[in-house]
């Protein structure tokens, strides 16, 4: 179609929601300083010619995209495509172009240095009076800045869910300590909860030192031990990363082992050892610890056990899903504690 015959075309743009008579009159020329010096990046596509060339695009497209207007006009929008624009989008452009009809659509565009954009991109058809369609317009708002918004928000609420849940299931622990912990001794009953919130909170260390990520279990083991500082445990293993989630049970079980042994067990008597190693459990996941107590005190058979020795048990057996089991002989005691992990 000939330029002449494309002028021709009885196009008339929308009427103005509002105007004075003068602003009505002079609406043609205002219409086109508003598209060239709005902020806004705007582009008017030909729908008569194959592949929706661009024939007008403002100053705010070309800084926006970093293209010159040589560069532009002429081109199919699909340059402003990359490899990361989701191809899904890209066919929501074409089926509401194919049904001519307006879209919203959100894509990630391309500059021309190669940055990416979060393109809110607005078309409308603009059709003649007979309804044939000519032109199709396209305003486009960079929405990069909102979207990392949107981002840290979520990701904020994301970890106000898990610090309230952490501070939730530990508090719950606290609560359980406090409850059960039993002394005649006012003092005594102090120190045990106070020594056993101080266990939790070498864990909680830890984890923020390595970020709540998964922590290697001899560092576990090792954190409960330094308080002691007893050169006569030992302990020995493989490296076996512990999810972050039973860090804190797991630390809590160790520290009531290693105060049973300092009070009734082998770190209660100068002759007494303490032996600590653990192995993977092949195909099945998780670990096996032994808790290893020679040359100490000669366990009582008429001893009632204690809150630490029931706790352990259900730290093992009810929270973290495993096992544990003792053996008594003349010597000391044994511990085996199974812990199963999820891969």
């Amino acid at each position: 179609m000939s330029d002449s015959k494309r002028r021709s075309v009885k196009l008339h743009g929308d009427r103005p929601a509002a105007s004075s008579q003068r602003g009505y009159l002079d609406r043609k020329e205002l219409a086109a300083s508003a598209f060239e010096r709005t902020r806004m990046p705007m582009v008017v596509t030909d729908a008569r010619q194959l592949d929706f060339p661009i024939v007008l695009a403002n100053q705010a497209f070309l800084e926006l995209t970093g293209y010159s207007a040589e560069e532009v006009v002429g081109q199919n929008c699909r340059f402003l495509q990359g490899p990361g624009t989701s191809l899904a989008a890209v066919a929501e452009v074409r089926f509401a172009v194919s049904q001519e009809r307006e879209a919203n659509i959100e894509l990630l565009n391309y500059r021309k240095d190669g940055s990416a954009f979060w393109n809110q991109l607005h078309l409308s058809p603009i059709r003649d009076d007979d309804g044939r369609l000519l032109y199709y317009f396209g305003s486009q708002l960079d929405v990069t800045e909102y979207r990392k918004v949107q981002y840290l928000e979520a990701t904020e609420h994301r970890l106000l869910k898990e610090v309230d849940h952490r501070a939730k299931n530990v508090l719950a622990v606290v609560e359980g300590i406090v409850r059960l912990s039993r002394s005649d001794d006012a003092a005594l009953y102090a120190a045990s909860i106070q020594q056993r919130i101080q266990a939790l909170s070498h864990a909680h260390v830890l984890l923020a030192e390595r970020g709540w990520q998964e922590i290697e279990l001899g560092e576990i083991i090792k954190r409960q031990i330094e308080s002691f500082s007893s050169e006569r445990v030992s302990m020995e293993g493989p490296e076996i990363l512990v999810p972050a989630m039973i860090v804190q049970p797991l630390a809590l079980v160790v520290h009531e082992l290693l105060i049973n042994a300092a009070v009734h067990g082998s770190l209660s008597a100068p002759s007494g050892r303490l032996h600590i190693h653990w192995q993977e459990v092949p195909g099945q996941g998780g670990f096996k610890l032994r808790w290893e107590e020679t040359g100490g005190r000669t366990p009582s058979s008429d001893r009632q056990p204690g809150f630490g020795t029931a706790m352990v048990g259900a730290m093992i057996e009810k929270q973290l899903l495993g096992k544990v089991e003792r053996e008594w002989s003349d010597d000391g005691v044994v511990v085996d504690i199974l812990v199963p992990m999820k891969s």
